[in-house]
């Protein structure tokens, strides 16, 4: 019986249906968990799924390229979705005109205390110079830091665990943050959630509302933007 299932499980890893299948039921599932268990941050739908995804492939000695075969779908739909997010960013354009100067200044205090916060904190951990240059760009979406760490001599593969660990709990526990701090105005929040946890964020914000959801994909834009500009230039003066 033991082997009969081990080669039925063999045959389905070669399919990639089974991935792709497997991913948008987890995901559902952690969905009916976080809205059942009323939202909690430790409850997040992406760690969820994520987590149990590692445990299943883990379990069932499954190389992650093989999962990849199929998910490579979801990952291909990354891109429209990030386009996407113009939609609602466009209909708040009279907003975004009014807050340029607000954007302008918070997008600067973000992104530079991202860096620093980040490059400081592995410094008092005595990280060496390759690990703390791949951990800067830690609040940028992964492409972006990825293609940034690898012109400046880092290890693109650690910058996108430290980018997804970041989206992650950026997305978890921003928003309980931002409602401790009494920040309730939907263009701040978004703006904040979006500069400090990229896409995750993003997509925490537009769970909030189509005005947070904007000025997320927004910063989310600007940032990455900004850090490709200041992170070379700053690491050329210090690193």
């Amino acid at each position: 019986m033991g082997e009969t299932i081990s080669d039925i499980w063999v045959y389905l890893a070669a399919s990639p249906l089974l991935a792709l299948t497997m991913t948008l039921v987890l995901f559902q599932v952690a969905q009916w968990l976080y809205r059942k268990a009323g939202r909690p941050a430790l409850l997040n739908p992406v760690f969820l799924s994520a987590a149990a995804i590692v445990a299943i492939l883990i379990a069932t000695d499954t190389p992650y390229p093989t999962y990849f075969e199929g998910a490579q779908f979801i990952h291909f739909l990354l891109g429209p979705a990030t386009v996407a997010l113009a939609i609602p960013l466009y209909r708040q354009i009279e907003r975004v005109k009014e807050s340029a100067l607000a954007i302008t200044v918070s997008l600067l205090a973000g992104s530079l205390t991202a860096m620093t916060t980040a490059v400081g904190i592995g410094y008092l951990l005595r990280l060496d110079a390759i690990s703390l240059v791949s951990l800067a760009p830690k609040s940028v979406t992964a492409p972006v830091a990825m293609g940034i760490v690898e012109k400046l001599g880092g290890l693109p593969s650690l910058t996108a665990v430290f980018v997804i660990i970041t989206g992650i709990l950026g997305g978890a526990l921003g928003p309980v943050v931002l409602d401790r701090l009494r920040i309730f105005d939907p263009t701040a929040r978004g703006f904040a959630l979006g500069t400090a946890s990229h896409g995750i964020g993003t997509a925490r914000a537009l769970q909030e509302s189509e005005v947070a959801g904007a000025f997320s994909g927004l910063a989310m834009g600007l940032n990455a933007l900004a850090t490709a500009i200041l992170l070379p230039f700053l690491w050329s003066l210090f690193g």
